[in-house]
């Protein structure tokens, strides 16, 4: 028996990659009923007749809940006797971000709000906030509005009563949608040299079952106004293209470098220098506990932290870097990648 046992969970943003991966994962256990929470129609409409077609037994387990998180009212409704919330809704794309921040604020900053006081009001037990490790020292619109979605849960949590509220940051999921590798198989099959931006670019990086390994951690180990990490290894972005490349046939001598876009850094950070001075090391994973000091600011004049001169922060730089059959390897393990090596048709959602 599960803590999931005859639960309602909810996921908002649930037609992405990430919702597919906890259904797949969830859909034949004894939970009792997950709610996907989404604007788009016609993606629900896929993932309605995909489960009902590949899991016919349990695809009944699944509701579908048409609204926006942007619309507090629409959240009031589906949170109605659910149990868990995984709140994944959110604008992901730089470039999109960049262009349009105010759409990002609009998403990332006040749906986490309008979530988290649905949640509260409704008696949801537990909500996970997904959050990025372009959070962590943020230079772009989109790392700048989910650093905010971070301080709003953690505020929320700080009089959330019975609901306890924690956020997973974590780095690339690989093949998610709009993430770069299924670019790169689509460019090599019709010929054409894959591009990236800058082949010493470090990322994490990390499979969509690995961010529904991070989320159930946080789920059953986190306190409330935890963040919690996973310790996850990275490679250079021309060390990923080159192992796309042996495992699809590309012409690595032909990989076009077209340089940094706006927006972008060389390397991303999981935990800042300042969180990781007061991170609880879990084994594979990091829990940093919420800030819970008070308005009372006269005390913090006189009290430093002398350990915070002392410790580096946690990036994609000086975490454990794969080297080239490692990264292939690793990305060969995919499902996703399995199914284009096999000729099996994949839809990246």
């Amino acid at each position: 028996m599960s803590v999931f046992k005859d639960k309602t969970l909810l996921i908002t943003g649930g037609t992405g990659s990430f919702g597919n991966a906890v259904l797949n994962r969830f859909l034949r256990t004894d939970i009792g009923e997950i709610r996907i929470f989404s604007r788009d129609e016609k993606k629900q409409d896929d993932m309605r007749h995909d489960f009902q077609a590949r899991m016919p037994e349990v695809a009944g387990k699944i509701k579908f809940y048409i609204g926006d998180v942007r619309n507090r009212s629409t959240l009031h409704y589906a949170m109605q006797g659910v149990d868990y919330v995984f709140h994944a809704a959110a604008l992901k794309q730089v470039p999109s971000c960049e262009f349009f921040p105010m759409e990002a604020v609009k998403t990332n900053v006040i749906g986490t709000d309008n979530t988290l006081d649905a949640a509260i009001e409704a008696g949801v037990k537990c909500v996970i906030c997904l959050s990025t490790d372009k959070a962590a020292y943020p230079i772009n619109a989109m790392g700048i509005t989910k650093a905010i979605e971070e301080k709003v849960a953690i505020a929320k949590s700080r009089y959330s009563g019975e609901t306890k509220i924690c956020c997973t940051r974590y780095g690339n999921v690989m093949c998610s949608r709009g993430s770069v590798i299924p670019l790169w198989i689509d460019q090599i099959r019709k010929g054409n040299p894959i591009t990236l931006t800058e082949p010493k670019m470090t990322r994490f990086i990390m499979s969509l079952e690995e961010a529904v390994d991070l989320v159930l951690f946080a789920f059953e180990n986190g306190q409330n106004g935890d963040i919690l990490v996973q310790k996850a290894p990275a490679c250079t972005i021309g060390t990923q293209a080159e192992a796309v490349c042996e495992l699809f046939g590309g012409d690595k001598s032909q990989i076009k470098v077209i340089g940094i876009r706006h927006g972008e850094k060389m390397y991303e950070t999981l935990l800042t220098k300042e969180e990781a001075a007061k991170a609880v090391d879990m084994g594979n994973f990091y829990r940093v506990p919420a800030d819970n000091r008070d308005l009372n600011y006269d005390k913090y004049f006189k009290e430093g932290d002398a350990k915070r001169a002392t410790i580096d922060e946690f990036n994609s730089d000086n975490t454990r870097r794969l080297n080239l059959e490692e990264t292939k390897a690793k990305i060969a393990s995919l499902e996703y990648i399995q199914n284009e090596l096999n000729g099996v048709p994949n839809i990246v959602k």
